[in-house]
Formats: C-alpha cells, sequence, structure tokens
C-alpha cells in the first residue's frame, strides 16, 4: 500500500513518522522549498492528547528527544489588567495523571523545533517545492495527485494535511466552509531577557496566563523555557478581541503598526505591561483573523482524507488546533498498518478514522470557541468582570472549589479516547 501526504506539517510529519515505523511506504509533499524557509510560528501547548501521540508516532529515541527539548508545561494563571493576581491553577489539577505518565503530561515545544524533530529520518520520504494543485480518482481505485512542476504522485490513499485552506478538502469536501469566528488575535514574541524578566511579575515569567479585562480583549500569554542553554527563552503574548476594535485591515498591518494599534487598545493597562507588548520582536508580531468549521455531516469513506487543520479549522485558544492534527495522525498511523498487512479493507480503516475524527474533531472546535467566549465576556460589561473575579477570587481561597471548576473539564477534549486507552492499558484502570 502507498500512501500519499499533502502537507508537511505537524500532522503530516507524525503521520509519516507511524507509517514509516509500521513498515507502510509513505511519501510527504510540501510546497515549502525546504525545511525552516518559511516563519513557523511560536511556542505550541502540546497537551495529553498530543503527548499520547507523539509517543506512539515516534520512535522511543525520538519521544525523548522531544521531551528533552520541550520546556515545563506549567501552571495557568488568571491576572487583571492593572497585573493583580486573581488566581493560579495548579498543574496536579489541570493535568493530574501526567505526574505518573510522560505521555500523560503538558508541554510548551517551539513549533519550528518539533517541526524539524518530526522530519528527522524522513529525508527520502518528504518531497519539498512539491505545490499540490489537484488529484483525480483512477479507475482502479487510486488517487493521481498532480503539483504545479507537473511531477504527479500515485497512490492508494491521499491524507490531506495542507492546512486550514487545504486544497484537497476543497475538492473533497466543497460543503465545509470555514466561518468567522469573531476574534483576531495580535500575536508577539517577547525575549525574557533579565531587564524583562526584572520589570515583570514573577506570575508573567512563568507557565501560562490570561490577563482580563473589562474591555473587548484579553491577553494569553505562556513561557517557553528551553532545556538547552544555548536557547533564548521567551513569553508568546496573543492580545486576542473583537474585530471591531482594531483597524480593519489589521491582518494586513507590518509590525510597526501593530505596535501602535495594540498600544491603543491596552492604553488603561499596567505600564510594565505595555512596554513588554511594545518591545517584542517586531518580525514576531502577526495578527490573524480567526476562523472555524461547523458540524461535519458524514461522507462516504474513499481513497481521500484530511487530518489536522485541513478539517479541524479552530481559534488557536488552548493550542488545541496542533494537538488535534496529532491525534488524528496517531489514529490514522494506528489503523493503517493493518490495512497494508491484508488484515482489513482501506475504504473500511478510512471510515473508522474518519466516523472518530467526525466526533473529537468538532469537540475541540466548540470547546475553543467557548473558550474564546468565556475569556471576552469582560466584553459583555462591568458586571460580568467583576462577577468572573469574584468567582475567581471563591476558587484561589477554597481548594476544593478550584479543584471542582478546573479539574477534569480543563482536560476533557484531551481525555484518552477507547482507542487511545486500549494502548495504554494504565488508563483504563
Amino acid at each position: 500500500m502507498k500512501v500519499v501526504v499533502i502537507g508537511g506539517g505537524i500532522g503530516g510529519l507524525a503521520l509519516a513518522q507511524a507509517l514509516r515505523r509500521a513498515g507502510v511506504d509513505v511519501a510527504v509533499h510540501e510546497r515549502d522549498e525546504g525545511p525552516g524557509t518559511r516563519w513557523e510560528g511560536y511556542r505550541i501547548h502540546i497537551n495529553p492528547a498530543g503527548a499520547r501521540a507523539l509517543s506512539a508516532c515516534l520512535p522511543a529515541a525520538r519521544w525523548q528527544e522531544f521531551r528533552d527539548t520541550a520546556g515545563p508545561g506549567g501552571d495557568f494563571g488568571f491576572l487583571t489588567e492593572r497585573l493583580r493576581e486573581l488566581l493560579v491553577v495548579e498543574e496536579s489539577i489541570m493535568y493530574p495523571d501526567g505526574a505518573a505518565d510522560p505521555a500523560e503530561d503538558h508541554y510548551a515545544a517551539d513549533r519550528a523545533t518539533l517541526r524539524r524533530l518530526l522530519a528527522e529520518g524522513l529525508d527520502d520520504v518528504v518531497h519539498y517545492g512539491a505545490e499540490f494543485v489537484g488529484y483525480e480518482v483512477l479507475p482502479d481505485g487510486r488517487v493521481r495527485a498532480d503539483f504545479a512542476d507537473g511531477r504527479s504522485a500515485v497512490a492508494d490513499l491521499l491524507v490531506g494535511a495542507d492546512g486550514a485552506a487545504s486544497r484537497v478538502r476543497r475538492r473533497l469536501l466543497p460543503g465545509v466552509r470555514t466561518l468567522d469566528a469573531g476574534a483576531v488575535g495580535v500575536a508577539h514574541k517577547i525575549w525574557l531577557t533579565d531587564e524583562i524578566r526584572a520589570a515583570l511579575p514573577a506570575r508573567l515569567c512563568t507557565g501560562m496566563n490570561a490577563v482580563l479585562t473589562s474591555g473587548p480583549c484579553f491577553l494569553f500569554t505562556s513561557v517557553f523555557e528551553p532545556p538547552q542553554p544555548d536557547a533564548r527563552p521567551y513569553l508568546l503574548a496573543a492580545l486576542v478581541a473583537r474585530p471591531d476594535v482594531l483597524p480593519p485591515d489589521v491582518t494586513e498591518l507590518d509590525g510597526d503598526a501593530l505596535r501602535v494599534a495594540v498600544d491603543v487598545l491596552v492604553s488603561g493597562w499596567d505600564p510594565r505591561l505595555r512596554r513588554a507588548l511594545a518591545a517584542a520582536d517586531p518580525r514576531s508580531r502577526t495578527a490573524v483573523a480567526f476562523r472555524a468549521t461547523g458540524p461535519l455531516s458524514p461522507w462516504p469513506a474513499g481513497p481521500v482524507t484530511v487530518l489536522g487543520d485541513a478539517i479541524h479549522v479552530m481559534p488557536p485558544i488552548g493550542g488545541l488546533g496542533g494537538n488535534t492534527a496529532l491525534r488524528d495522525a496517531h489514529l490514522l498511523g494506528r489503523l493503517l498498518p493493518a490495512v497494508a498487512r491484508g488484515e482489513r479493507d482501506l475504504l473500511g480503516a478510512v471510515g473508522e478514522y474518519e466516523a472518530e475524527m467526525r466526533e473529537y474533531g468538532p469537540a475541540a472546535v466548540r470547546y475553543a470557541m467557548d473558550q474564546k467566549e468565556q475569556t471576552l465576556a469582560g466584553s459583555d460589561g462591568p458586571i460580568a468582570a467583576v462577577t468572573a473575579r469574584l468567582f475567581f477570587g471563591l476558587c484561589a481561597s477554597v481548594p476544593a472549589v478550584r479543584r471542582w471548576a478546573f479539574g477534569r473539564e480543563w482536560s476533557r477534549v484531551a481525555a484518552a479516547r477507547a482507542w487511545e486507552r486500549a494502548e495504554r492499558p494504565a488508563l483504563a484502570g
């Protein structure tokens, strides 16, 4: 059996690693001219679903390398825009199984580092400079993928892992649309120099945090502390706002213009936080209008399928997009080797994969949308903001309430599915 994957992002490479380990013939076609030839983003949060997938898809030595290069996930704090600490939720509450099993823990990974790690050992599998333009299902049931330079590749299964603007999805599922999610994110990378650390409260220099306001925006921050002594730690700071309070062309602005737009929006915030945002690496400032896919209706299984952002588009709140792509790769990489061994038919395996991912994928989209609404709740007025802060105060004062409010609910989208529990018997107990 031959599998062709369109897209060499996190999900596509994880699937290739899983299939290569199982002896399945796989090729990845990526439009980039080579690794690291374009901006690859920021730190990514790997939750237990993603960690489980990496543990299953990667060889043992490379899974250990991931753990060695990833930073700690950390606790989650809530602060006001004046940097008053409201609440800190401990890791032991968020991900209670992480202490006993590294594959049930959460991590902070640099996206570029993770992508390079996933590409290791795949030099003969990944084909760069291959812009996918379309596919045709052949009379014998196989699929021919066509590329802009005139090349083509024939496979038994074509997997679209080509992102939110997926050309594979548009051909396979023309009725699936991405919708405006009602928010814009402006991301910053703030190098954690000694000066920045001294200027900010200690809470913002560790773990993950949400800075909540009574206005139409909030700030998510997360620290990447790489274990390697020669790597630079940084603070990812993502301002999420309603579109109507930002310039209409915000996604087209350069770094300097974005700095001005953000500074206007946060003019009433603590000056230390304003200065840190203004001091962010200007090359790292980017604005993205959030989008999301709606509910997915079933479709007949065939020799073409999709994974990750190609089918589950969601706001990047909670880092669920990358983790859902890894979970897709984990599941598909678990099912296809049996097809290659002749133990089951291809369409049955693809149908099982698609039925399962149509459950957990849209659930992740809904969760990300719910989190967006909750963290923008301050825009509903000062009463909503005061109510939220009173609730946080209660949780901070009473550990039992904090566990009740932020326990398994926090990680429910990452909770092990039946097939994941079957792979890790300890989870079934």
